[in-house]
């Protein structure tokens, strides 16, 4: 769960994206997409930044997020010539519901703008930043929670009933976000990036209508890869996780109380445990 700090961080993290987006729009003409794209790099990294609140930041966790972007990043870039079939989607909702919503934002964002140096940096760079970042956002804030304990089960019979159940959320939810949100902000943007030609209701409609069968081809590629990858990746994630204790507040030193001590020493007692041991011993939590 995020705390007041996160949810503020969060929420100033989009507030600046969409606003950087907006000036952009309507000052600049479509033509700061490069500035646009590092000031919403920046807002991606703010709430991942403030997560560390309670934490120490440990580089094995940068190195898994620079590992999961750079999948993205390829992956999408070696599937250039089939048009909106690309594993970015799949990658980005993955390492959401392994690493939590700001990792997921993060990783959406920074692999749009990355990987466009290689499709093709445009003014829909910002947007598919911001887009790709949402659904990261929203595939963490809705299935992290659901991803904690994977590998613990009764029996392999129930194991697979609940992976079964958590894959087919996993790919309705890829689909469905990528068919209406990523469509919806993506044809929005294209439809600004036109906005001297004149911009109506009847224009954007007609471009939402002339854009679905593109995001359907999204939307199932996203499913395909989600069928594919989202079971050994999560896998593998989370034994990273457990093995390095990823993204895990660090343990509080409690005091010990006036009963916890009675209760040391008589335990040592009854182990024969030296009278120096049990000092020493609680000197370390004094």
């Amino acid at each position: 769960m995020m705390n007041a700090t996160t949810k503020l961080s969060t929420a100033a993290a989009f507030l600046l994206a969409i606003s950087a987006i907006g000036l952009d729009v309507a000052f600049l003409g479509d033509r700061g997409y490069y500035l646009v794209g590092m000031v919403i790099v920046v807002a991606a990294i703010l709430p991942f930044v403030v997560s560390f609140e309670a934490r120490r930041p440990h580089a094995r966790e940068l190195v898994v997020v620079a590992v999961l972007v750079t999948i993205g990043v390829v992956g999408r870039a070696a599937f250039f010539m089939v048009p909106q079939f690309k594993p970015v989607a799949a990658i980005v909702i993955i390492a959401a519901v392994t690493l939590g919503p700001q990792t997921g934002f993060l990783v959406g964002a920074l692999t749009a703008f990355l990987s466009n140096f290689v499709m093709g940096q445009g003014p829909w760079t910002p947007w598919q930043m911001l887009a790709f970042g949402l659904i990261g956002f929203l595939a963490g804030l809705l299935f992290s929670h659901r991803f904690e304990h994977v590998g613990v089960y009764e029996d392999v019979r129930s194991r697979r009933r609940s992976e079964v159940r958590q894959l087919a959320a996993l790919c309705v939810f890829g689909a469905v976000s990528v068919q209406v949100l990523y469509g919806l902000i993506v044809d929005t943007g294209s439809l600004l990036m036109f906005a001297s030609y004149g911009v109506s209701w009847q224009g954007w409609l007609s471009l939402l209508a002339s854009g679905a069968p593109f995001n359907a081809m999204h939307a199932a590629s996203t499913v395909i890869f989600l069928l594919i990858l989202a079971h050994p990746m999560i896998e593998k994630i989370q034994r990273v996780k457990v093995k390095y204790g990823l993204m895990q507040p660090d343990p509080v030193d409690v005091p010990l109380t006036d009963e916890d001590l009675i209760l040391l020493q008589t335990t040592s007692a009854d182990l024969d445990v030296t009278e120096a041991d049990t000092h020493e011993l609680v000197g370390l939590h004094a």
